[in-house]
């Protein structure tokens, strides 16, 4: 196991990317955020946690977005659903969907397809914790990128979360 980020720097990364975000929009009356279930729902929690703080007052609409049965590989194992917690539309506005770490792509796609149940977005950003660069099977890209990584498939990028498995860090892992 190879440590990428510790978690103080992974602090440091996610106040830099909630600044990133409200850089491009200073008016957040048209921004929502959504976070997608499972694990980059911790990533976003966390945006929107750092924008309160150095902005106290600030509006941001923020929802939950679980992709389950919008992935295409939900016919090879049974999964159980997450939450899907967005109680307003996205129509007309500017979505910046957020997770983890971005790999093949096929997470994003689903989250595309499962965002129209609520709307038109006129823009959709993506915002990410690790960018796997090189290992895409769609045309996806992030507009904000906590740390870029070169990988080879038999290695797997694992982000630890406090709240969830009891410490803040990155690490790539062998297979």
């Amino acid at each position: 196991m190879k440590s990428i980020l510790s978690g103080q720097q992974i602090s440091i990364t996610i106040r830099r990317l909630a600044h990133q975000i409200l850089e491009n929009e200073t008016d957040t009356s048209g921004t929502v955020l959504i976070g997608l279930q499972p694990r980059g729902v911790f990533l976003s929690d966390r945006i929107v946690e750092a924008m309160h703080q150095e902005f106290p007052g600030i509006n941001v609409t923020y929802g939950k977005l679980d992709i389950t049965f919008y992935r295409d590989d939900v016919r090879k194992a049974l999964h159980i659903a997450n939450e899907t917690d967005i109680p307003f539309s996205v129509e007309g506005k500017k979505v910046v969907l957020i997770d983890d770490v971005l790999y093949k792509g096929r997470t994003i796609r689903a989250a595309l397809d499962a965002l129209l149940a609520f709307g038109r977005p006129a823009k959709v950003e993506l915002c990410v914790l690790i960018d796997r660069r090189f290992s895409r099977e769609f045309p996806i890209q992030p507009n904000y990128v906590g740390k870029s990584i070169d990988s080879i498939v038999s290695q797997k990028v694992r982000v630890f979360w406090n709240e969830k498995d009891g410490k803040d860090e990155v690490a790539l892992l062998e297979e």
